[in-house]
């Protein structure tokens, strides 16, 4: 058996790393990976003028539905540019419009998945990435 010097540390009010003894290995780990970049006012407002898009489609149609639907468009547009985005929103908005509008599912599909709308989300953090890939997939999130 190998003979073991016993050392003491006495430390005070001591804050933060220590390392002591010989052959330590520190590894640091730092805020987990990288997240998606910022994302700024001008994306911001490009993404505003892609639901503007898909406002001026939903006024064309003749369906008695239209006015609901851009109360939906509305509230969708709030789900992903205001603050965090809100998946259970996205959801409900895209299912809305498949059962009453489906002219406009797929223009409401590709408003959830809007690059910008994939790096509003993996801003959020992993819980709502994770909820947003639950729901439609890798198309958008990373």
């Amino acid at each position: 058996m190998r003979d073991r010097k016993i050392n003491r540390i006495k430390t005070g009010d001591f804050t933060g790393q220590l390392v002591a003894g010989d052959g330590n290995k520190v590894v640091s780990a730092t805020g987990g990976p990288p997240r998606a970049p910022g994302v700024d006012q001008e994306e911001l407002e490009a993404l505003r003028a892609e639901f503007a898009l898909v406002r001026d489609r939903l006024a064309a149609l003749d369906d008695p539905q239209s006015g609901r639907g851009a109360e939906r468009l509305a509230e969708l547009e709030e789900a992903v540019a205001d603050g965090e985005p809100d998946v259970p929103v996205m959801v409900y908005v895209r299912g809305w419009f498949a059962r009453q509008l489906p002219a406009l599912a797929g223009a409401v599909t590709s408003l959830i998945v809007h690059p910008v709308v994939g790096r509003l989300v993996q801003q959020a953090g992993d819980g709502v990435v994770a909820e947003f890939r639950r729901h439609f997939g890798e198309e958008g999130a990373g």
